[in-house]
């Protein structure tokens, strides 16, 4: 199972000693080294066009992660391929892959914000719309170096040369999704791998939704083996799950209370963090034993899952607990599942 770090590049101001935004990118960066200092198999780079995050433009971080780094699988996590160019979205990803010397990823999908949308000019009501189009351009793309194509959101291709070309072929591209019983089908379909946000709640309740993407992968005439699941979860390690959780739950508490006030959530509260990180919950926190242990019981609840993936900066944790955070990822638990 590959293990790795999702990171939205969180720059959260008031909170402790404020950082500029300079010193937060930096941050980041040590982080992704220590990544693949210490063993972990993939760091995953957001996008956002929000204040508080730092990673409106994921290619460039990770393209300067790349000359840092000499393992580690890079990708974007996800890239709002609704409200972009998916020949400028390959583009950005094909030169990552060159620079990384073939370690380069993407993860797609439509995003939990929505600010992109009118940002770049785009109407919500075309939400789906939007994201199915561009997402068949842009695997039309990854299979041709030249394209023909007719679409209602995009001028259309008329046998262009897409460059540069990725040194992989074709490079990695997994579909990011939430809840939606479509979003699973429509991956399996494409046979392309899924990676599931799983945020909350119980993560075993994610296990029907899971069956109907592997169901409509079959029906295709997809390979199992190439219908991988990866989860991206909230998480935390720390050497003993009081000392996580006590860390973590401060910030976690603070970020998701906000987020609540935008879309009519109620405030976070103890109880209901014990719950959702608790044995069956989908919050992935603890020692380093503990953390194995549960990441093994939300594979064997979803059918096998081949990645799994930490965002740890929503909690406004100090760096310092962030880079030994993911020490303990590489050096303990990795271990721990390889030996599961």
């Amino acid at each position: 199972m590959e293990i790795g770090i999702d990171s939205f590049a969180a720059a959260f101001k008031g909170t402790g000693p404020n950082i500029t935004d300079a010193e937060a990118m930096g941050q980041l960066l040590d982080r992704i080294e220590q990544a693949d200092r210490v063993g972990l198999d993939i760091f995953g780079i957001g996008e956002h066009h929000r204040k508080e995050f730092l990673d409106s433009a994921p290619a460039v971080i990770l393209a300067a992660a790349a000359a840092r780094t000499k393992q580690i699988r890079l990708t974007s996590a996800v890239t709002v391929l609704s409200a972009a160019d998916p020949v400028r979205v390959f583009q950005n990803a094909a030169t990552l892959d060159l620079i990384s010397n073939g370690r380069a990823e993407m993860v797609v999908g439509r995003g939990s914000f929505t600010e992109s949308f009118p940002l770049f000019g785009f109407n919500l009501h075309d939400y789906d719309q939007l994201f199915s189009e561009k997402l068949e351009l842009l695997i039309k793309i990854l299979n041709n170096e030249h394209v023909h194509w007719t679409g209602k959101f995009r001028p259309a291709l008329t046998g262009q040369g897409i460059y540069p070309r990725p040194i992989q072929n074709p490079l990695p591209v997994w579909l990011g999704v939430g809840g939606t019983p479509e979003s699973f089908v429509r991956a399996g379909v494409l046979g392309l791998p899924l990676m599931v946000a799983i945020i909350g709640g119980e993560t075993h309740r994610f296990r029907p939704l899971i069956d109907l993407y592997r169901e409509a992968g079959k029906r295709a005439g997809h390979a199992s083996e190439k219908l991988k699941v990866g989860l991206h979860s909230l998480g935390y390690v720390a050497e003993t799950t009081e000392q996580a959780i006590e860390e973590y739950y401060p910030g976690y508490a603070e970020t998701f209370t906000k987020i609540g006030r935008e879309r009519g959530w109620p405030p976070v509260t103890r109880p209901a963090f014990d719950a959702v990180s608790g044995p069956k919950g989908a919050i992935i926190i603890g020692g380093p034993e503990e953390v194995a242990a549960k990441i093994m019981r939300h594979s064997e609840a979803l059918g096998g899952i081949s990645r799994v993936t930490f965002q740890m900066d929503n909690a406004k944790l100090p760096h310092e607990k962030i880079m030994k955070a993911i020490a303990l990822l590489g050096e303990k638990v990795k271990p721990l599942l390889n030996r599961a």
